[in-house]
């Protein structure tokens, strides 16, 4: 057994810290990167790690010194960025992971952005929608897709990513906010006084309004989809359970009346979600070796 002693110890650590962020506040994220190799899910977790530090800091701290610590968050992630090294454990392992695969300001500097508008912006017209779904969700498929590359070519230079690839990336971020977005409609406007979807609010809500939404992420969810075969194999095999489970959020809000939507979040039980995960894996191996030309 080698034990860890100085640098290699400290980062074992950031890394660890990193875990137990996403499996303290995330099931379904913990579920889907048991399905990734060790490079992976680590790169994974730190993202993870970093942005819902940033989260908790615009959802539950919301002091008067949020927008303070946001920028102190924001200016240490740059500074490790450039060093390598952070006296925060989750933005050293961030900023290991971002150095290793190639993440930079193109996705941190909106990221953090759309974290601000949390702290001043309310009611979202369609442009600040937009841009606020970009750097909150979209870039984080980016991140994620690095570091999927990533651990496919290790001590290698990993392929670019092409158009689709990235697109599929975008997707898959955008669809996961909307959908939550929708879960959390009752609490956003009536805990945090956000209303995201352009043009409506909880009093205004009513079928047509939420089949609207729907439509706009099932079309994220198909782009996301028509990537699924570009990625690294595990890689795939985590982003198809993603999607399948989020297929059944779908069809479970659109289900749900529209009453109901503002005083629960809809949920997926735990042993639906193993199931949906294995089926998801199954049918993903089973397209895998057709297109190999071996039966399943």
């Amino acid at each position: 057994m080698t034990v860890r002693t100085g640098m290699a110890l400290y980062d074992e650590t950031a890394a660890r810290a990193s875990r137990v962020v996403l499996t303290g506040y995330s099931t379904s994220f913990a579920l889907g990167t048991k399905l990734l190799g060790a490079r992976a899910r680590s790169g994974i977790e730190s993202v993870y790690a970093l942005v819902r530090i940033a989260d908790e800091i615009v959802d539950t701290h919301r002091g008067p010194d949020a927008g303070e610590l946001l920028d102190e968050l924001e200016v240490t992630t740059a500074r490790a960025l450039e060093t390598g090294f952070s006296t925060n454990l989750a933005v050293h392992a961030f900023a290991r992971t971002a150095r290793r695969v190639g993440i930079g300001h193109s996705e941190i500097d909106p990221f953090f952005a759309s974290m601000r508008m949390d702290l001043t912006v309310l009611v979202h017209d369609r442009d600040s929608y937009e841009k606020y779904v970009f750097g909150s969700a979209e870039v984080i498929g980016l991140m994620c897709l690095a570091v999927f590359l990533d651990a496919a070519h290790p001590g290698g230079r990993p392929a670019r990513p092409d158009a689709r690839l990235r697109a599929g990336a975008q997707a898959l971020g955008a669809a996961f906010q909307k959908v939550n977005f929708l879960r959390d409609l009752g609490a956003d406007y009536h805990g945090l006084g956000r209303s995201y979807f352009p043009g409506i609010t909880p009093e205004s809500l009513d079928q047509r309004g939420v089949d609207e939404i729907l439509a706009e992420i099932a079309r994220d969810l198909a782009t996301a989809r028509a990537a699924l075969p570009g990625l690294p194999r595990r890689a795939r095999w985590a982003v198809a359970s993603a999607l399948g489970l989020y297929d059944r959020l779908v069809s479970e809000l659109a289900q749900t009346p529209p009453a109901d939507l503002l005083t629960r979040r809809v949920r997926v039980p735990g042993p639906t979600k193993l199931a949906i995960v294995a089926r998801s894996v199954g049918a993903t191996v089973a397209d895998e070796l057709l297109a190999a030309g071996r039966k399943p």
